[in-house]
């Protein structure tokens, strides 16, 4: 049988560029090589796509970018080829796929961006799509379409570029919101840019941040209780996996905890009733029927004491080491990391 031809993107031009080499070199050498011809596509910090060539162990310390090991590449606009173009120097060679599998994490990645060029080159993506994934990187746009699916939401209120220099009308945001409270920037992923503010005083710093991520900012209000997560897998049958829950005994689960856990623990399955877990699980579905989500996405969201469930955002591309939140939820599913890909790359 001839092996079906998936390209696998990895790095971007991104904050979260190291994240995704973790997570592609995850995938890569975890999909059945009998079944499929894996092409790593690397971007660059800059942007530039290359084929890369060389050993897949030398993507996660980041010493793939080899010039011999790299070949240029581009997205051909010929939708009869859905494929790309190795730009070589002795000219352009053509090459067909199957599919394009995105691991790309944040801005530039997981924004619709690149999903939107694959689609445009009618190269079938394994992944949410462009208007999904614009969607769900949107915070403010997130939380209004989850409020449709009668799922509750903190409140927000947004800060454009034009609107920072008006100290008077953030600080009454502030004040109406009440701290503590949060900072975030509307487009950003692993938690970047993203500042807890305590008092007025700490307010415009923390916003300053936040432009430094993006180019539109939300005030946010703290929502009391602690972060649940739901791995949800497929487009029209779902198959969703085990609950989480993120125990944190300081501060918030910011990008230094996501990856290193130094003052948290994430418990699979969380320790909430199984009447709490099918609510969490049902407003999660909603959330990602709602949203247009398709092939897998993990939807977070906060569980307060008094039991009510709050949306948080949704990960189009979750973090997918083996290691990683979405692979362990669904493995208290009973689905294997090997499973997953399988499953996602026959769909």
């Amino acid at each position: 049988m001839e092996r079906k031809r998936i390209a696998v993107l990895f790095g971007g031009a991104s904050s979260e560029y190291e994240v995704s080499l973790q997570s592609a070199y995850a995938v890569m050498t975890h999909i059945d090589t009998k079944k499929y011809e894996v092409l790593p596509i690397g971007i660059a910090k800059n942007g530039a796509w290359y084929l890369y060539r060389g050993e897949l162990s030398d993507i996660p310390g980041d010493n793939w970018f080899v010039k011999n090991k790299c070949v240029p590449v581009a997205v051909s606009p010929d939708k009869s080829l859905h494929g790309i173009l190795l730009l070589k120097e002795d000219g352009a060679e053509e090459i067909s796929l199957d599919g394009a599998l995105p691991i790309l994490h944040g801005k530039n990645g997981e924004d619709g961006t690149v999903q939107g060029v694959l689609e445009l080159a009618d190269i079938p993506v394994i992944g949410c799509n462009t208007m999904s994934s614009a969607v769900c990187m949107d915070k403010e746009t997130a939380h209004r379409l989850a409020r449709a699916c009668g799922v509750k939401t903190a409140q927000s209120y947004m800060v454009s570029e034009d609107d920072k220099q008006n100290s008077e009308q953030i600080e009454a945001y502030g004040e109406m919101l009440r701290y503590p409270l949060f900072v975030k920037p509307l487009r950003a992923g692993s938690s970047f840019g993203i500042t807890k503010v305590s008092g007025r005083e700490e307010l415009h710093a923390a916003v300053e941040h936040a432009f430094a991520y993006d180019s539109e900012v939300i005030l946010e209000e703290m929502i009391e209780g602690f972060e649940v997560g739901c791995a949800i897998l497929g487009t029209n049958k779902l198959i969703v996996g085990e609950v989480d829950e993120i125990e944190l005994s300081e501060g918030f689960f910011d990008y230094t905890e996501k990856y290193t856990l130094k003052s948290s623990q994430i418990h699979v399955p969380a320790r909430i009733s199984e009447e709490k877990a099918r609510e969490i699980k049902d407003a999660a579905l909603r959330i990602y029927r709602g949203l247009g989500c398709s092939y897998f996405a993990r939807v977070d969201m906060f569980l307060t004491p008094e039991g009510e469930i709050y949306f948080n955002e949704v990960n189009t591309i979750p973090g997918f080491t083996a290691h990683s939140r979405y692979p362990n939820m669904m493995k208290a599913a009973g689905i294997s990391f090997e499973e997953i890909l399988s499953r996602l790359l026959e769909m």
